[in-house]
């Protein structure tokens, strides 16, 4: 038994586990597919865990969530002054994984250049760090990536590279979407309540069966990580010892699932879905609607459109919006200097009409806060 382990009794995912299973043996190259939530690390651990390599590091990377800027430092490495803040020498990521694996979390957002480098690494092995004239050495680390996007559309679109594609497309395993395997969800909710009561240092909590019909119910657009969060906020809801229908979310318990009708319409906007793929899907604003951003297929209204949606759902706190972005905080300045530059923010007076004094108070220090990071209204 490992630390990490699939939850579930369908069939999909006995099959699932199967292809797991035979993959682990062999130290071939891993594309894992599927929706954002459906469990693709979930895949890359147990694949490391149950592979000849599981006494050596996981190493994962998200090549979504690290800036442009640093992603080739972060894979690669750098030398003393190669940079600005290039303090020493540092060994990259791949060469932490050496002997081990290294996972490639949405390797569909890499960019063009560091494409041509990660191919280059794996058809010769060599790692050459950020101002260096020459290889460090060779590494032997086992490569697993990982994609929510159709991989064959985005090379046909030339988002992606055709030859790093069959580079990483040896062995494909694809992780079906929750909705697939709704004799599952009892399981997970079990699973989850358990796990997420006893790190909250709560007692039992029972889930009453009206709950597992609604949750059957839905449709789960962000898959296995939003039934997590459901959980979660249900419980932070609860106020006994059971969880009912009540402490659900209201978009479970109130009615009609995303994918029905009346979520269609609600959702028809193209900043809306973007910005729930960021809060219900998990993704990252960087690669949700930055990339899109500079490449003109996203609006400077639509990026306001966006921002204004979130600062609702956060009652005016920048902050707060960077983490429903997912948004590292390291990477907050970036963010806002980048709504300063393209004029994209959105005024805070709107909160503070509808806020009460001390909230009033409150916002406008947050406000003020933000404005030192280099922010005006």
């Amino acid at each position: 038994m490992t630390s990490v382990d699939f939850i579930g009794e369908s069939a999909v995912l006995r099959a699932l586990d199967e292809e797991v299973r035979l993959a682990a043996r062999s130290d071939a190259k891993i594309l894992i597919t599927g929706e954002s939530g459906a469990g693709k690390e979930v895949v890359a651990r147990l694949l490391h865990a149950r592979s000849s390599r599981s006494r050596a590091r996981m190493v994962t990377i998200n090549c979504a969530g690290v800036p442009e800027t640093l992603l080739e430092s972060e894979f690669f490495g750098h030398v003393r002054g190669s940079f600005t803040g290039a303090y020493r020498d540092r060994a990259g990521l791949l060469e932490q994984a050496d002997g081990g694996t290294v996972f490639l979390d949405e390797v569909g957002e890499m960019s063009p250049r560091l494409q041509a480098l990660l191919l280059r690494f794996l058809e010769t092995g060599e790692v050459q760090r950020v101002g260096s004239h020459e290889p460090v050495r060779r590494i032997d680390v086992r490569v697993i990536a990982a994609s929510n996007r159709d991989p064959e559309a985005a090379v046909a679109a030339g988002g992606f590279r055709e030859d790093l594609f069959y580079r990483l497309n040896v062995i494909r395993i694809h992780v079906p979407p929750l909705r697939a395997r709704r004799e599952d969800i009892a399981l997970l909710t079990v699973h989850f309540v358990t796990q997420i009561a006893r790190a909250e240092g709560l007692g039992p909590i029972a889930v009453e069966p009206a709950v597992f019909d609604r949750l059957l119910a839905y449709d789960w657009p962000g898959n296995v990580r939003e039934l997590r969060n459901a959980v979660e906020r249900a419980l932070i809801r609860s106020r006994g010892g059971s969880l009912t229908i009540a402490d659900l979310p209201l978009e479970i318990r109130g009615g009609p699932s995303p994918a029905r009708p009346r979520s269609s319409r609600i959702l028809r906007q193209p900043s809306e879905r973007l910005l729930e793929r960021m809060v219900t899907g998990g993704e990252s604003f960087w690669s949700v609607v930055y990339e899109p951003f500079m490449a003109r297929d996203v609006t400077r209204r639509q990026l306001r459109e966006i921002v204004g949606q979130a600062l609702e759902r956060t009652n005016g706190n920048y902050h707060r919006v960077a983490a429903l972005f997912h948004i590292n905080e390291s990477d907050f300045t970036r963010f806002i200097g980048l709504l300063r530059r393209y004029d994209c923010h959105v005024s805070l007076a709107t909160w503070r009409l509808h806020a009460s004094q001390s909230d009033a108070e409150q916002i406008s220090v947050r406000e003020s806060s933000v404005d030192g990071q280099g922010w005006s209204d």
